[in-house]
């Protein structure tokens, strides 16, 4: 495990409420071998994923849903950092390019656009080694209102 990863997994549990019964990191990120790569305070978060064979739809570019899951293991932890705990209500994507099996890793950028009281406004990229963009979202999150008690 990396310094950053390290790092990333520690802010997020000392920013969670006493008691929350979360996973840290969550099973779906451990899953698709997620790591972090660089944290903005309060800015951005860049995660670095495989693209790995089992992701790949029949013409052998990684599935969009894969995709997605990979940009929402940016958000949602990018989320925890900036705001209290918070649920995705609406994500948005745009595919300019695949995924192509060449490709070994891509990263998911997340950064933050707006925050209201309520709500976060994040926008994601999917990049691949060279820079270029594959794929953009835009998320909002409702950040939960804390229990009661």
């Amino acid at each position: 495990m990396s310094d950053v990863t390290t790092d990333i997994n520690a802010l997020l549990r000392a920013r969670l409420p006493a008691g929350a019964p979360l996973q840290i990191p969550p099973p779906c990120l451990l899953d698709m071998q997620g790591e972090p790569v660089e944290y903005v305070e309060g800015q951005s978060l860049a995660m670095r994923f495989p693209v790995l064979g089992r992701y790949q739809n029949p013409i052998g570019y990684m599935q969009g849903g894969f995709i997605v899951a990979a940009l929402d293991n940016t958000l949602g932890p990018f989320s925890y950092l900036i705001a209290p705990p918070s649920v995705t209500t609406s994500l948005n994507t745009q595919y300019l390019r695949p995924v192509t099996p060449d490709l070994t890793h891509i990263t998911c950028h997340a950064k933050l656009v707006e925050r209201t009281r309520n709500q976060l406004f994040l926008a994601g990229e999917v990049r691949d080694d060279a820079g270029r963009v594959l794929v953009m979202c835009q998320a909002v999150c409702q950040i939960l209102p804390p229990k009661a008690g």
